[in-house]
């Protein structure tokens, strides 16, 4: 038990952070609900249940994922967040469909619902929290990438390294970026509702929020489907290979892999080299090589073995300074 907490110290803290939130959010949005009956308040009260409950799933997975390797699981935990990822999003898929029938429900039998007071206050708490969540998984993913920016650059250059983000950080930005969506327009719908009579406002809000929703969890789940089965990531291939041919000693490279699992990448290096190189020279290479690689973000396993040049250059890379990441030093 005591690894158990040890653990979960190394857990992702946006995840955490967006759980917390999301479960006060939650409480408040299901009491204006009970009170007021309103239809878009009920998809934002799902919305919220929905992302408390697999955020904190989430925060536990990933947190596990760092368990060390062990005589029966050699290869050890780091897909283990994609498979609660995939987990957590068929939660969100229910609650989505359920989201979706009551806004059809509600277009086909609209109903007044009263305290309008109430439903505006808890939305607009509900925005400005999940803005705050949305904002630091933003820079939570601009640390991932060690990209630094403005005031903005969370809202703004995030997106472009979006890909490039931990497993469970993009799963906490994608939802809070719809949550923040939700909530917005729920807060429309429930102004158009009161000041029009349209009531079917409400309806559409709940449909449209559960659509967006959907969205996710097909997002998410294709990208943690490819991250459970072992994805090669290729900015980080190319980037590897650029390093390592700058090395002088390197003649061409024979193979390489680079398979992200969770949060980590694990790389396989086979490189050329001279023939007439002593096994100390060598060995020293392979220590040079390994460190260079290793010291590269999220690397945490590489294996490197040589052979010897055969005059024939068989690797070609991309010199796109675009497709090269900064080495970390």
């Amino acid at each position: 038990m005591s690894e158990f907490f040890k653990l979960l110290k190394g857990g992702n803290k946006p995840s955490l952070t967006a759980a917390i939130v999301n479960t006060i959010i939650a409480a408040l949005k299901a009491g204006a609900f009970f009170i007021t009956g309103n239809v878009a308040m009920f998809a934002e009260m799902m919305h919220s249940i929905g992302d408390a409950a697999n955020q904190f799933f989430v925060f536990i997975g990933s947190a596990l994922s760092k368990k060390a390797p062990t005589p029966r699981f050699p290869n050890g935990f780091g897909r283990l967040v994609n498979l609660v990822c995939l987990g957590a999003v068929l939660l969100v898929g229910i609650l989505s469909y359920e989201t979706i029938k009551e806004g059809w429900h509600h277009i086909q039998h609209p109903a007044a619902s009263s305290g309008m007071a109430i439903s505006l206050i808890v939305l607009g708490i509900g925005i400005i929290l999940e803005f705050v969540v949305l904002y630091k998984a933003g820079k939570e993913i601009l640390h991932d990438v060690s990209v630094k920016g403005s005031f903005l650059a969370p809202l703004t250059t995030s997106f472009a390294h979006l890909n490039r983000a931990k497993p469970a950080t993009k799963l906490v930005f994608m939802e809070d970026l719809v949550a923040t969506s939700g909530g917005i327009l729920a807060f429309i719908a429930v102004l158009i509702s009161h000041f029009t009579g349209f009531l079917q406002a409400e309806g559409i809000a709940s449909i449209m929020i559960g659509l967006m929703m959907f969205y996710v969890v097909g997002k998410v789940f294709l990208d943690n489907a490819r991250g459970a089965l072992g994805e090669t990531d290729e900015q980080m291939l190319v980037h590897i290979a650029h390093i390592i041919s700058e090395n002088p000693h390197v003649k061409d490279i024979s193979e390489l892999e680079v398979i992200k699992e969770g949060e980590f990448l694990h790389v396989k290096l086979v490189a050329e080299v001279d023939p007439s190189l002593s096994f100390a020279q060598v060995d020293d290479i392979h220590d040079v090589l390994k460190d260079l690689i290793l010291n590269q973000q999220g690397v945490t396993d590489v294996t490197i073995a040589f052979d010897e040049d055969d005059g024939i250059k068989k690797w070609v890379h991309h010199k796109d300074p675009q497709t090269i990441l900064k080495t970390h030093d």
